[in-house]
């Protein structure tokens, strides 16, 4: 998430794109997340070339032109390298992240939180935070489906521009949806005394076993490396121009 060092991350990508096969992730449970970021990604692109066109230029501190363009619009190698950059960051957070979605039982992970010393109550909201996203989604596709049952063609079969109405219109009864639901959440939560105590036990508890502390080793020798990496480039960023 910090470094920009391309080295790094490219192999932590990698890494990232082997663990789809091993987590045995079928295409059909992260194809919608991973079109709407593909898509969120390439504007993310597009815009910060668009605002600033020599933005690498000014991180690597050279200039190497491959394209002239016209006025302010050139294509530089370092305006390449740095928007390579960023697409190498989303293959490194993204795939880690639904892997870690799809293969985590929310409360387990909430209490091995607990266990390394993380606040119980902090532990919980990080469950529930996991345990909504799959909510969400099938909120979002049952509102989908009354839409287009009130005749709102929301499928491959509409256009384009209505397919990104229908969605923002199912925006709000989603947010007062999840808002109706954190409501009785916490109502329930406040009757069954949350909180109330400074410890709590955990029904799927269990004793940490050598692949879970080989696991936190290998993530702090990754944070290692980072710091590392930062001493080594003098910053953030990995400069092959110099």
């Amino acid at each position: 998430m910090t470094t920009y060092d391309t080295r790094f991350l490219l192999f932590v990508s990698l890494f990232s794109v082997g663990l789809f096969p091993l987590a045995h992730i079928k295409w059909h449970q992260v194809s919608f997340v991973i079109k709407f970021i593909a898509i969120f990604s390439l504007l993310n692109l597009v815009t910060v070339y668009l605002f600033e066109p020599e933005y690498g230029v000014k991180l690597y501190g050279t200039r190497h032109l491959i394209f002239e363009g016209i006025g302010r619009f050139t294509l530089t190698q370092e305006q390449v390298f740095y928007l390579v950059n960023l697409v190498l960051k989303y293959f490194c957070t993204i795939p880690l992240a639904l892997v870690f979605l799809l293969t985590t039982n929310p409360s387990s992970f909430a209490s091995s939180l607990n266990k390394i010393g993380v606040s119980y109550k902090i532990s919980y909201a990080v469950s529930l935070a996991l345990r909504y996203i799959p909510d969400i989604q099938e909120e979002f596709f049952t509102i989908s489906q009354a839409q287009q049952a009130r005749g709102f063609e929301m499928s491959k079969k509409g256009k384009f521009l209505q397919r990104v109405k229908g969605t923002a219109q199912i925006v709000v009864p989603l947010i007062f949806s999840s808002l109706d639901r954190i409501e009785s959440i916490s109502t329930a939560m406040e009757l069954r005394r949350f909180g109330q105590k400074k410890t709590r036990t955990w029904y799927v508890g269990q004793p940490f076993k050598v692949k879970d502390s080989v696991l936190v080793v290998g993530a702090l020798l990754l944070l290692l490396i980072t710091l590392w990496l930062f001493q080594v480039n003098g910053g953030r960023f990995y400069n092959p121009f110099l």
